[in-house]
């Protein structure tokens, strides 16, 4: 162990950190669903969707890391803030440190990338491209996304759409109606991940000048904001029920109705810290609800 903050900490248990592994599972549902939906469909390819899957947890870090880095370079992450501790703010990590975990990280991941160009071709090139440089974007940049109200639409694209179709279209090299769809609740569950943080986080990134949509809303509005992607992710398989597949397997995500009321409760009652429960749950309904989609979508 050794000393690198208030408290003892190893480096390696530093990085462990800064990934934030509880929001890891947002780079694990758009994979999931997608090989699915490719496994149903006689298109399954285990290297592609071992590739897209390992490629979408390193996006996932690097933007962590990104945000880690240019919130505490803009002054808007310090000691005592609501959500967990960060690793520049609390001293677990350098600058120079972080720098060099960023450049990494994005840089395995355009060279494993390469793989899914093979197979997907110049479009899977671009999107994978635009993946990184919207990582990067969400906090840097001259107009960071979520300083400007634009992280919701880029959890909702990269997340839920762009990584569920892509990881489908590397392995089928075809986009079907169905996983059009089946990406929608990934990636609306995915943003409710964010609303959650940002609604928790609206006062303090009020007085760091963070436009954040929550703040941009207000709560009255950020909470029915959560309460229609809530809403759309639970219709959005009677529509592929009713339109492209008479099986009611397709229901099994309404099992984790409960927790989806559950959560809108709590956002209507909880504040402050409190709401970090309330953010641990949300994580735990996108993966529920995936993991139960994926499996309703092979059945």
């Amino acid at each position: 162990m050794s000393e690198t903050g208030p408290a003892k900490i190893s480096k390696f248990q530093a990085w462990i950190l800064a990934s934030r592994p509880k929001t890891l599972l947002a780079a694990f549902m758009p994979v999931i669903v997608g090989t699915a939906i490719a496994i149903s469909d006689g298109a399954f390819n285990f290297l592609a969707a071992l590739d897209a899957l390992v490629c979408s947890l390193l996006i996932q870090i690097g933007t962590n890391f990104s945000n880690d880095l240019f919130d505490y370079l803009a002054g808007t992450d310090a000691p005592g803030r609501v959500g967990p501790k960060r690793a520049l703010a609390e001293g677990w990590l350098s600058v120079r440190e972080m720098k060099t975990g960023i450049a990494l990280t994005f840089g395995v991941t355009f060279l494993l990338g390469l793989y899914l160009v093979h197979l997907g071709g110049w479009v899977i090139l671009v999107v994978g491209v635009l993946s990184i440089l919207a990582g990067l974007a969400y906090t840097a940049g001259p107009l960071p996304l979520a300083y400007n109200g634009l992280g919701d639409l880029f959890a909702f694209v990269f997340f839920g759409l762009v990584g569920t179709i892509g990881t489908y279209y590397v392995q089928a090299l075809r986009i079907t109606p169905v996983v059009i769809w089946s990406s929608i609740p990934v990636g609306a569950l995915v943003t409710n991940i964010l609303i959650v943080n940002n609604y928790r986080d609206i006062e303090e990134d009020k007085r760091n000048g963070k436009k954040t949509l929550a703040v941009i809303l207000g709560r009255k509005l950020s909470r029915l904001q959560f309460i229609l992607l809530t809403a759309v992710s639970f219709l959005t398989p009677f529509v592929i029920y009713f339109f492209y597949r008479n099986n009611y397997f397709v229901f099994l995500p309404l099992l984790s109705l409960p927790l989806g009321i559950k959560l809108i409760k709590m956002l209507y009652t909880l504040e402050g810290e409190a709401l970090n429960k309330t953010l641990e749950l949300t994580a735990k309904l996108s993966g529920i609800f995936g993991l139960l989609f994926a499996l309703g979508l092979l059945l």
